[in-house]
């Protein structure tokens, strides 16, 4: 398996290290400081700056003014993203900026790409179902009225849904069928109350009550949920290797400077050998990522869908990323605790990734059904 990057990826990679370098992980209130949530806002100048740097479009054609690129620039860059701990819904604007140029319409395309990949309107997905264990297409139910369609259900823990001028809202048909629906927030019939996250994030319970969308913003083609789902998934491991790399980082650094009985702890192999487990926990991670990322870029057939790679990839993310960041805290001591000191950002922003689109769990079932489905030999 060639896991070599294209020049076009790499750039891509070099790109957002450059927009994030000067961005602080500690920028707005601690989370275990804040009652509520730590900014009204997402990052709005860090927004820009990727939009500048043609990092919004990575994933859209030539034709709308992206760069033609997959899933796998995409990861790299969010990979970079969360080592800083950005504020902004570069994962869900970009999976549902994708999607809708891949499934949508012509006229929805012509009328929405170009924009959002400027970035403006801000795009979000409401992705976690009613509780956040449920599946979310099964969350809302869509019925056809006339030219339009009705929404009614409940979404929950929609991310950045107070910023966003769109929320892609999967939803299911009588004929039990799965349908995008690309919801106003501030439209008629919908209905937005206040969640905070582990990270302190504000989050957004989606509430839709005969909610009217115009047909025009329904995108129906087949397969167009599973897809965005799909990515959004991987999207969410490659944010949980970038935010586990860097800990990790700050974990050696830490070792190698703090002494105890004359020597600096990373000399003690009870600590070496726990910062080696850990490694190996994010090349697992780094390899099922990319396994994931290529299935969808490539649309390559397998033994399994490309569904049981993006499994695989959560559980290793979901699992691996809480036990970096545990072991981080464990050999940082009480110093992992210092409000002043970044590491508990850390350990509450991996906390909402191990369980956003759900955890390890949740994904171990699916690779259990698809196994089932295709069994192998």
């Amino acid at each position: 398996m060639d896991f070599t990057f294209t020049e076009e990826q790499l750039a891509a990679a070099e790109a957002a290290r450059g927009v994030f370098a000067g961005v602080a992980p500690d920028a707005v209130p601690s989370p275990a400081l804040t009652t509520g949530a730590v900014a009204e806002n997402f990052d709005r100048e860090l927004w820009d700056r990727l939009a500048d740097a043609d990092l919004l479009s990575l994933l859209l054609g030539e034709e709308y003014g992206g760069a033609g690129l997959d899933a796998i620039a995409l990861c790299l860059v969010l990979r970079e993203s969360a080592k800083v701990l950005a504020r902004v819904p570069l994962l869900e604007h970009s999976a549902a900026l994708a999607t809708v140029q891949r499934h949508g319409a012509a006229p929805l395309r012509d009328r929405l790409a170009a924009r959002a990949g400027r970035g403006e309107p801000v795009l979000t997905v409401a992705g976690s179902g009613r509780t956040g264990h449920d599946p979310a297409e099964l969350a809302v139910t869509a019925r056809q009225d006339g030219d339009g369609w009705v929404l009614d259900g409940v979404q929950t823990a929609v991310p950045w849904v107070y910023d966003a001028d769109l929320v892609v809202v999967p939803a299911r048909t009588a004929a039990d069928r799965s349908v995008l629906a690309l919801v106003a927030p501030e439209g008629d019939g919908v209905v937005v109350a206040e969640q905070v996250s582990t990270s302190g994030e504000r989050l957004g319970e989606l509430r839709l009550e005969s909610a009217r969308v115009e047909g025009r913003d329904v995108v129906v083609a087949e397969g167009a949920w599973e897809w965005l789902r799909e990515l959004l998934v991987t999207g969410t491991c490659a944010l949980a290797l970038g935010l586990g790399e860097r800990v990790l980082r700050m974990t050696s650094e830490y070792a190698a400077k703090r002494e105890q009985f004359g020597y600096p702890i990373a000399t003690f192999q009870a600590v070496a050998v726990q910062a080696a487990d850990r490694y190996i926990d994010l090349r697992a991670m780094e390899a099922t990522l990319w396994q994931a990322a290529w299935r969808i870029a490539s649309g390559a057939a397998g033994a399994l869908p490309a569904a049981a790679d993006v499994a695989v990839a959560k559980i290793w993310a979901a699992d691996g990323v809480r036990r970096v960041v545990q072991t981080a805290q464990h050999l940082h001591g009480g110093f992992g605790a210092d409000t002043e000191y970044a590491l508990h950002r850390y350990h509450a922003w991996a906390k909402q990734i191990e369980l956003a689109l759900g955890g390890a769990g949740v994904h171990e079932e699916a690779l259990g059904d698809l196994l089932a489905a295709h069994p192998l030999g």
